[in-house]
């Protein structure tokens, strides 16, 4: 057999039996490389007493070199995480401090004009002009001292006459003196508001005592500068302008008067019996259906030619003559059998006319009637056309009623 050798040592240096610290961090790691999946496992590999030995191999010396370990004692330290920034920091890095720089005279001058040719700068300069001498002041005169008050003609002042003693005072005990209120403010007087358009009622300045016009002046009134009421001027037309303009008809047709021609043009008034009493008929019409008229009328007129015509109304104030007309049309229109009626132009304001062409005892008729605010007069006439028939009635009416205040 062979003699038992001294145990080797390691490469390191290390005792065996003794294994060397290693780092925490180190030692937590496994020792063992991980086995690869294509290897067989140990429990399927033979064992060594089963495999035969080699014939002749050489055994072990104590030179052999241990192989080093896989794993070493350090472990890389990773790089510091970024600092995270605090609530309310600004984002913007620090800039940093400036560099302190002392004063200028403790700092080496430097001359701009360093390795910079100035030999050729030298030019020509234009020589000014000498300036004008300049002119002295006058010299001031000489002032006297001043030597006080001029001494008064009366003399000097007589000496005042010497106080007389005043009796000593009674001392007490100090009484503190009560806090003196400040002084009300004064308020000052309200100005009165002037009001636009209205003058003043303070009388005019009088002038001072003593005081003369001078020679020549003579005093010119000052002329008031008068302004339109253009607010009264307005409302003056607005009440009595519209008023006006309606009741001018009124006042010029009412009150009227009527009475009966015995000539218009060539119409004659007709006063036989019969005649007679067939204007008389016609009177009390009128006056049964005008109740308030004033005063009645009824006439036949006729000419050399054989025209008849029939003319009959009333007087009395009326305040819608337009509406009076159409119901006197209306009222005509059963005993005439007259057509629609048509509306005639009269050319006065306040008057309006009507006609229609109707029949009497189998002739033909035209039946016009007029109204206005003091009157109203209807005609029937004859063998006309409703034109002449509505002029012929103008002209009647123009002669039978006459208005009192025209």
């Amino acid at each position: 057999m062979p003699e038992p050798q001294p145990e080797a040592r390691p490469a390191d240096g290390s005792t065996p039996g003794t294994e060397p610290e290693q780092d925490p961090a180190v030692a937590d790691e496994p020792t063992s490389p991980p086995v690869p999946p294509d290897q067989p496992e140990p429990s399927d590999q033979p064992d060594p007493a089963d495999q035969p030995e080699p014939p002749d191999q050489p055994e072990p010396t104590a030179t052999a070199e241990v192989p080093a370990p896989r794993w070493s004692g350090s472990a890389p330290v990773p790089p510091p995480l970024p600092r995270r920034s605090v609530w309310g920091e600004s984002a913007e890095p620090t800039p940093p401090p400036p560099v302190p720089v002392g004063p200028p005279e403790h700092q080496t001058p430097v001359d701009p004009w360093a390795g910079v040719d100035t030999g050729g700068w030298d030019l020509p300069s234009a020589e000014l002009p000498p300036l004008p001498p300049t002119m002295s002041y006058p010299t001031p005169p000489d002032t006297r001292q001043w030597s006080g008050p001029p001494a008064s003609p009366a003399g000097p002042h007589p000496a005042p006459p010497p106080a007389a003693p005043s009796a000593p005072r009674a001392v007490g005990p100090m009484v503190p003196a009560r806090p003196v209120s400040p002084p009300a403010p004064q308020k000052m007087p309200k100005v009165p508001k002037q009001r636009r358009g209205r003058r003043s009622t303070a009388p005019p300045p009088t002038p001072p005592p003593g005081w003369q016009a001078p020679k020549g002046y003579v005093p010119v009134p000052v002329r008031r500068r008068r302004r339109w009421p253009w607010l009264l001027l307005l409302t003056l037309a607005c009440c009595c302008g519209c008023p006006a303009y309606y009741g001018f008809p009124i006042s010029a047709q009412y009150p009227a008067r009527a009475a009966l021609p015995v000539q218009v043009d060539d119409l004659s008034l007709r006063q036989d019996n019969r005649s007679t009493e067939t204007a008389q008929t016609l009177e009390n019409e009128v006056r049964k259906e005008h109740w308030l008229a004033e005063d009645t009328f009824a006439g036949v007129y006729s000419t050399t030619s054989g025209k008849l015509v029939t003319v009959f109304g009333g007087t009395g104030f009326r305040l819608s003559p337009e509406s009076d007309a159409e119901a006197e049309i209306s009222r005509l229109t059963a005993r005439y059998a007259l057509d629609a009626p048509e509306s005639v132009d009269t050319g006065v304001r306040g008057r309006h006319e009507r006609c229609a062409v109707g029949s009497a005892d189998g002739s033909a008729v035209v039946v016009c009637t007029s109204v206005d605010h003091g009157s109203i007069a209807t005609g029937v006439f004859t063998r006309l056309s409703v034109a002449d028939s509505a002029d012929l009635l103008a002209t009647l009416r123009a002669q039978i009623v006459q208005p009192e205040r025209g």
